[in-house]
């Protein structure tokens, strides 16, 4: 590999967070434009991920025609719905690895493990809410959440085909939280958001609190190469970042957002952050700032996801309240050239 090719992946998604467009050699291009890649479908989308460009998943809410959750599939070509064979029942997250299993958690203490063309319910031990679902790999799992009124939260770790609470939780987890995501670099380190500002780290043998400095739920954490970052707010928008001094609170616009639910973290300081009414805000290495799309959108956008292209992925819909309905995904392209 040359140390061009070594360095197109991070180059391109750079271009693509900055808004502008390159070529492989750093060159002007057409700069990447958001477009609108579905909308008005019955159930809201909730959640997005990939592998690629060309292997993209997003799930959501009941589609509330006896087919059950929402669950889409775009393979470079077309978008296509994929049947559970759930007769009922909303989809809060997706998560998986290249080649599968895909794994997909929501109501009920549902988990679904899609692979080799068919889905299967993993047997939980609860019936809470799945939230969030992130893994090291196949073989180390974890799936986390609780009741949507704030509180029950649970974290589970995935050992062969059982799932099994974390003996350790109770130690860390105030009472009245739940744990609405799950995101990490290793199977060492993993870090737990929720309600209340909660934060909690593993280290590969506990659990331990951090203070964030937030009193409102936060709804989304991700990371990359050692930088952490986490999202939500109650009335404004609220990032907080991870860095060797703790969590710290990020200078944004808070105005212009009442509340921030998906991100994600890329190469060389990037990122992308959406929440209530269809805000984005995109990240670079002078901090945080919103975008325009260019279009309007009625609902909220509740979760981003960036493709190895730099193309990014979010989807949302009226998510405030059930029954959450017109799911919508948009998509930013990445640069021509």
């Amino acid at each position: 590999m040359t140390p061009l090719q070594r360095w197109r992946g991070p180059l391109l998604a750079l271009c693509i967070l900055l808004g502008v467009g390159c070529t492989d050699d750093g060159g002007a291009v057409q700069e990447p434009r958001w477009e609108i890649v579905q909308e008005g479908l019955p159930g809201a989308l909730l959640s997005v991920w990939g592998t690629s460009a060309s292997d993209v998943w997003a799930v959501g809410a009941d589609a509330r025609d006896g087919s059950g959750p929402l669950v889409l599939h775009y393979d470079g070509t077309d978008w296509a719905r994929v049947p559970t064979g759930q007769p009922a029942g909303t989809l809060w997250w997706v998560f998986g690895f290249e080649g599968g299993p895909v794994y997909m958690g929501g109501d009920g203490g549902t988990i679904l493990r899609y692979e080799g063309g068919a889905f299967t319910a993993m047997t939980t031990p609860g019936v809470g809410t799945v939230f969030g679902i992130w893994g090291a790999s196949a073989d180390d799992l974890w799936a986390v959440g609780g009741s949507s009124g704030a509180s029950d939260g649970f974290a589970w770790r995935l050992a062969g085909d059982t799932w099994a609470p974390v003996a350790s939780l109770s130690e860390s987890l105030p009472e009245d939280a739940a744990i609405w995501k799950v995101y990490g670099l290793s199977a060492s380190d993993v870090w737990l958001v929720g309600s209340s500002g909660v934060a909690l780290h593993w280290d590969g043998s506990g659990l331990t609190p951090a203070a964030t400095g937030v009193g409102s739920s936060l709804f989304t954490v991700h990371g990359y190469d050692g930088h952490y970052a986490a999202v939500g707010g109650a009335g404004t928008g609220i990032i907080v970042e991870l860095d060797g001094a703790g969590w710290h609170q990020a200078s944004i616009d808070s105005t212009l957002v009442s509340g921030l639910t998906g991100v994600v973290l890329g190469p060389d300081d990037s990122g992308v952050a959406v929440g209530n009414y269809s805000a984005v805000y995109v990240r670079t290495r002078s901090g945080w700032a919103p975008e325009e799309t260019g279009f309007g959108l009625a609902g909220n956008l509740h979760a981003v996801w960036v493709d190895p292209d730099g193309g990014i992925w979010a989807v949302g819909g009226q998510t405030f309240v059930p029954p959450q309905t017109d799911g919508v995904l948009i998509h930013r392209t990445p640069p021509e050239g």
